[in-house]
């Protein structure tokens, strides 16, 4: 999420970027961001300005009673109790006004890395590295699908039949793989430094917000309606969130953690080639690693 000190005071910046990730769309609610903003500042600053004359004024009834003038200190208790009743009023406004501002700032794109080219199709991509060597296929070799059909390893009919496409049922040896790989990258992770936790597979809401999932791709996850909770995408959501709102020290870094889990995501609008056999689906296994460090 973009900080709103930068948003106030890089504007245009922050509406460049908005250009550069063809989402211009996007333009207006950088305005809509800065009137919020404003607007909550002007609140926050009269509340604190009644705050303040409620407390001298509080000062003062203490100093009339004790003076024996009952009838100005009453009055002054009035007082006290017009400006608290302002006061309930202007905080009621001020959480309207600060969810519209939080709900609003979260929408706006984060900024690309500087080395990022600006581009719409993947020849705008830069190239960053080659892989000087690839393993040289067979002739006339057979893709992934139709190697697990031959080898009945990994039925993709079956899982249609008991949930949808993309649900795919491994067999036999292909399951017996699935499940080595799993415990072949957990034991490297751990080997390497790495924590391994085993965290709930269906979030809240807080958490989809700290790693960006919410609130604009409530669309792409598998939402339990009657709890408000997500079946998560990746572990890295929950995993992450485990250090959500925790302040660590210098000294705690680097904190490593590994985590195996199902995956689940509803890919809405995939469709052709890219889409085949296991790629884009809506349940799988992964192994993931996350590093909270220093720059």
């Amino acid at each position: 999420m973009l900080d709103i000190k930068f948003v106030r005071e890089n504007p245009e910046v922050v509406k460049q970027n908005i250009r550069n990730k063809f989402q211009d769309s996007k333009l207006e609610l950088v305005d809509k961001v800065l009137e919020l903003d404003k607007e909550n500042r002007e609140i926050k600053q009269e509340v604190e300005a009644l705050r303040a004359e409620r407390n001298k004024i509080s000062k003062q009834i203490g100093a009339l009673m004790g003076q024996g003038r009952r009838d100005e200190a009453e009055a002054k208790k009035a007082e006290v109790a017009s400006l608290k009743e302002r006061s309930n009023a202007l905080n009621a406004e001020f959480k309207e006004v600060s969810d519209a501002l939080q709900a609003a700032i979260v929408t706006l794109p984060n900024f690309p890395a500087d080395i990022v080219p600006e581009g719409k199709t993947a020849e705008d991509n830069l190239v960053v590295k080659l892989v000087e060597s690839y393993t040289q296929l067979p002739e006339n070799p057979l893709p992934h699908w139709e190697l697990a059909r031959k080898y009945d390893i990994i039925d993709f009919d079956l899982g249609v039949k008991l949930t949808g496409a993309g649900f795919p049922v491994y067999k036999g040896k292909g399951a017996r793989l699935q499940r080595a790989l799993i415990n072949y990258f957990l034991d490297c992770n751990t080997r390497a430094g790495y924590l391994e936790v085993e965290p709930p597979i269906m979030v809240n809401e807080a958490s989809g917000f700290g790693t960006g999932q919410l609130p604009d791709k409530e669309g792409q996850m598998y939402h339990a309606t009657a709890d408000n909770f997500y079946m998560i995408p990746t572990a890295e959501v929950p995993v992450t969130n485990i250090y959500r709102d925790v302040i660590l020290d210098e000294k705690d870094f680097p904190v490593k953690m590994t985590a195996y889990t199902p995956c689940f995501r509803r890919e809405a609008g995939s469709y052709g080639k890219d889409v085949r056999g296991l790629n884009r689906l809506h349940q799988f296994d992964k192994v993931e690693i996350v590093q909270l460090s220093l720059p």
